[in-house]
């Protein structure tokens, strides 16, 4: 009895062992799997030449009539092809065909018909026509709208629900076909932007340049089915016509804008049926084109993955470019066959902690720079150049500056009672205003000194842009001749200014002090610090300030509305031209009257017929002039407060070869290439798993282990 009662105990001792021992593998296992970096890929792709990148919100259109976003453009000028694109390589920009076999040359008339030469002035020319010839043998990639039965009826154009029971992607459809790109297609898209049931954003653009297309659309609505539209016509299978009611230079560069992509209509009728739409499987979600990738997958809220389009025709790297080019190592790959990447996968990452540090472990190719990381990773040399930091050189992470084609500003509502006018108070009102806000200290502040100060609305790279002293606006700035840059007046003259516009120290001839309503979206922490910033410059000319922070559809309203005294807002350019810049102050195109993009609702009539005269001008002498005019009377006026154009700082791994940023041009994806091997070596370096506190946590529990051992030892000897 009493040996089985030590038996007993011995069990639990030998238990207690056997327990702390399960312990131990328990916690071995959760420390290894710790170890283990948080790779998101799968293994099997470690080897692959794919690309990674992200994306913080899910684009809303991928058709190319519709889409008018940057953050859209960098997936759909991937899959679409309009008939011309920019050099990947030179700058200033430089228009190449794409599909096209040459750049076009606009053919000029008369009212009577007559043929006009090149050079013929604006107002004589009626008709100005446009003929793209596309090169034969260019393939759709694999859709299953060409599908088509042994019979040669299509296969997936009268779907009923139970054909698409549980459909959710394009893929879904395992048969696909192709066909060649011809002339009709572009000529169908080009109908699809007139038609008002699309929602083109920029039909009433066009409407003013091609030939019949606002009639065209007003049959549509009046309910027509085929009416006439004599501005665009299919010449042959490959060459379509384009023709304009005026001169109008800057047309070329739409050619380049995925509004003017082929679409064809196989792909319109393949998703129009209901039971597609139902699904939402539609052509604003699943594009259908000629680039050099296709959409793979999207899953909502999480992944885009584009492939490689495998009718794509051969298309070769540039071997020309920049004077720095070939020692930046982007012309490696001259001449050699495009695309280099099979695969793109685009991950949604909405904060951007996250993304940075996967970016810096080596699973992201390329990224920008969080405000909160920037000194952190970008260091200035003496020329106050920027340079990476130690911390990237260390990682050989390669720094691109480059000065987007972007103006930001502040814009005065036109139609206000304060703000608002043409007298010269009016206008002394709104310089003062102008010196206070110093964008100097702005850009330091808040952008990292990511900025070039803006004189007028035209960014650098842009005709007319001019630097020194032609280019400082006099009415903000002195030039100093000894350090050789401009000045911003002393905040003295804002105060003189602010009393000659008949605010003495910011107030009225009653006494009421000067209140200035600024309507924004910055209702974030970082938006609150601007807020304040902006008060205190005010504070120093007794204007008072009253932030009216909004959401952005209720802000889009009060502009629409005109319903404001003060707005901060930006321009892109859709291409590299002045008249690009301009028109956002030309008096028509006013935002509240017009529904057009000068949301400052600016008129001046010497500035519309200055306007009117540069718009259609080749670039010359005598059209800088013109731009030197204008530039004067928006400095003299001041409806906008010229503040900054952005700088773009980049960030990319070495193994991400060919990579030079656009502003222009997204079409960039099918010039980049990756060294996987490379990658996959620098990803297992910087993400070595983490070993020692299992080491640590296992000496503990052995050395805990030692007491239970001895007691049995010493009990099972003394049996």
């Amino acid at each position: 009895m009493l040996k089985h009662h030590y038996t007993a105990r011995n069990i639990n001792f030998q238990g207690l062992l056997s327990s702390r021992c399960c312990i131990i593998i328990t916690l071995s296992t959760f420390f290894l799997s710790c170890g283990v970096p948080n790779n998101p890929y799968p293994k099997s792709e470690q080897s692959e030449a794919i690309y990674y990148s992200t994306f913080r919100a899910e684009p809303k259109h991928f058709d190319p009539a519709v889409s008018y976003s940057s953050d859209e453009y960098r997936f759909i000028q991937q899959i679409y092809e309009p008939p011309l694109q920019y050099h990947y390589l030179k700058r200033p920009y430089e228009l190449i065909p794409l599909t096209a076999e040459t750049i076009p040359e606009p053919r000029y008339f008369n009212a009577d018909g007559e043929r006009l030469p090149s050079d013929a002035p604006a107002a004589s020319i009626a008709r100005a026509v446009y003929e793209v010839k596309i090169r034969p043998g260019i393939m759709y990639q694999p859709h299953p709208c060409f599908a088509k039965t042994d019979n040669g009826d299509w296969r997936y154009h009268n779907l009923t629900a139970a054909d698409v029971k549980g459909f959710t992607e394009i893929k879904d459809f395992k048969i696909t076909g192709t066909r060649e790109l011809i002339a009709a297609d572009y000529v169908y898209q080009i109908k699809r932007m007139a038609d008002p049931q699309v929602s083109c954003p920029i039909a009433s653009t066009l409407e003013d340049y091609i030939l019949g297309m606002e009639a065209y659309s007003d049959a549509l609505v009046d309910g027509q089915k085929e009416p006439p539209f004599p501005g665009v016509e299919v010449v042959d299978r490959y060459t379509y016509r384009v023709i304009l009611k005026a001169k109008y230079p800057q047309f070329i560069y739409w050619l380049t804008m995925p509004f003017f992509s082929p679409m064809p209509q196989e792909a319109i009728d393949f998703y129009k049926q209901p039971v597609m739409a139902e699904r939402n499987i539609t052509i604003d979600r699943f594009p259908v084109g000629t680039g050099a990738y296709r959409m793979e997958s999207l899953i909502s809220h999480k992944e885009i993955v584009l492939v490689k389009n495998e009718n794509f025709r051969v298309d070769r790297y540039p071997s020309i470019g920049e004077s720095n080019d070939r020692e930046a190592g982007l012309l490696d790959d001259a001449s050699e066959i495009l695309p280099f990447i099979s695969k793109a996968v685009y991950k949604l990452e909405k904060e951007s902690i996250p993304r940075w540090n996967k970016f810096l472990q080596g699973y992201y190719d390329n990224s920008g720079i969080p405000s909160d990381t920037f000194d952190r990773v970008v260091a200035f040399d003496n020329t106050g150049d920027p340079a990476a930091s130690e911390v990237l050189k260390s990682k050989h992470i390669i720094l691109r500056t480059n000065v987007a084609p972007t103006t930001r500003y502040f814009a005065f509502n036109m139609f206000g009672d304060t703000v608002g006018g043409y007298t010269p108070e009016k206008q002394k009102l709104r310089q003062a205003i102008s010196i206070a806000l110093d964008y100097e200290e702005y850009i330091e502040i808040f952008l990292n000194g990511r900025g070039v100060l803006a004189h007028n609305p035209l960014p650098p790279a842009i005709f007319g842009y001019e630097e020194g002293e032609n280019g400082i606006n006099p009415y903000l700035y002195d030039w100093d001749a000894l350090t050789n840059r401009a000045t911003r007046k002393p905040i003295e003259e804002a105060r003189k200014l602010l009393a000659e516009a008949g605010y003495p120290g910011g107030q009225d001839s009653k006494g009421n002090p000067l209140i200035i309503a600024y309507d924004n979206t910055l209702n974030t922490a970082g938006g609150t610090t601007v807020l304040t910033w902006m008060r205190k410059k005010l504070e120093q000319i007794g204007i008072t300030m009253e932030s009216r922070t909004t959401d952005y559809n209720r802000f889009r309203d009060k502009v629409k509305k005109a319903n404001f005294q003060m707005i901060s807002w930006g321009w892109h350019a859709d291409y590299p031209d002045a008249e690009n810049f301009m028109f956002l102050l030309y008096g028509p195109n006013s935002k509240a009257l017009q529904d057009g993009e000068n949301a400052a609702n600016y008129d001046n009539p010497e500035f519309n017929r200055l306007f009117e005269e540069m718009k259609n001008m080749e670039n010359s002498p005598e059209r800088l002039a013109i731009i030197r005019k204008m530039n004067r009377l928006l400095q003299q006026d001041a409806p906008w407060i010229f503040t900054y154009h952005p700088v773009t700082f980049g960030l990319s791994h070495r193994w991400l070869k060919n990579y030079k940023p656009s502003s222009v041009g997204y079409n960039t994806l099918k010039y980049r290439r990756i060294d996987a091997e490379l990658r996959a070596e620098n990803r297992q370096e910087w993400n070595q798993p983490v070993l020692w506190p299992l080491w640590v946590c296992l000496g503990f529990l052995v050395m805990g282990t030692i007491p239970a051992a001895i007691t049995i030892w010493r009990r099972e000897r003394g049996t």
